[in-house]
């Protein structure tokens, strides 16, 4: 099986199974403060039968320097415990962002080494569009032991940035639109000013995904990598704003069966807020 057959599945397959008991059904969503959604109110008006909330937005580290950082094993283990997710069981994550949140808590559990993990396609709108079933109110689920996670992996630290700028060693793709990489003013997203790490390419997120919000074909896919200047030959650690939508792009990169990638998870957030880091602005 490809790595597309295991981690992507149809609105309409999700449909057939969703009285599948080995099926954890989570809904992943998490939205830009601009965009004045409430996810958790949005969850309890309707979400998938079945479907838990996980509340990715409080899923961070606050103990970590990097603003909202990946959740420390315990954590997770703690939040998959109340959502009744057993390990070894498939979670099927997916969400009604903008910005893509499926692949930020789909990276989350494989980077923890929860390998059965797959990405509704086409997300919550796809499964409206169709007129599949919602239901309304809290899914119960008993709390289960809690899973026993290894040492996250694919995780970069400024210092490793900072070392690979000399080195070259990674590929630095920036998952952000071409006009906060390379334009000039403020980052409408998280302040600071636009621009990126110096010797990174950018393959906006956006342009991985169909019309009906489900993603490119494998050779698409590939494609728009390779026109960015992308080796595929090479590693790659993604970066974008603040560590969502560079999942994306390493959730694309796994459909097309690249596994040498990793996370900037202080992404240009972190970057931006250190007046010591190098920062190339403007045109490439």
């Amino acid at each position: 099986m490809n790595e597309r057959a295991k981690s992507l599945i149809s609105t309409a397959e999700l449909a057939a199974r969703l009285n599948d008991g080995t099926l954890t059904i989570v809904d992943a969503s998490r939205h830009l403060p601009a965009a004045q959604r409430d996810a958790r109110a949005e969850f309890d008006a309707g979400h998938i039968p079945g479907a838990r909330f996980l509340d990715l937005e409080s899923l961070t580290d606050p103990a970590s320097p990097v603003p909202a950082a990946v959740p420390t094993g315990d954590q997770l283990a703690q939040r998959l415990g109340s959502l009744g997710a057993v390990q070894g069981s498939t979670i099927v994550i997916y969400d009604d962002s903008a910005v893509k949140t499926s692949a930020r808590a789909w990276f989350i559990l494989i980077a923890h080494g929860w390998d059965n993990v797959m990405i509704l396609d086409g997300g919550l709108a796809k499964w409206k569009a169709e007129n599949r079933p919602l239901e309304s109110g809290e899914t119960p689920a008993g709390p289960v032991p809690k899973a026993d996670f290894p040492q996250i992996t694919r995780i970069r630290s400024k210092a490793d940035m900072l070392a690979n700028i000399e080195t070259c060693a990674e590929q630095v793709v920036d998952a952000r639109g071409a006009d906060r990489v390379y334009g000039k003013g403020t980052d409408p997203v998280h302040g600071g000013e636009n621009g990126r790490i110096p010797g990174s390419c950018n393959v906006p997120f956006g342009d991985l995904f169909n019309a009906d919000g489900t993603f490119k074909s494998p050779a698409d896919l590939r494609a728009a990598f390779e026109q960015a200047g992308v080796d595929l030959d090479r590693p790659v650690t993604a970066t974008c704003g603040s560590g969502v939508t560079a999942s994306v792009l390493l959730f694309a990169l796994h459909l097309i069966g690249k596994i040498d990638t990793a996370l900037y998870d202080g992404s240009w957030q972190e970057w931006s807020a250190d007046p010591a880091t190098p920062k190339n602005k403007g045109p490439a």
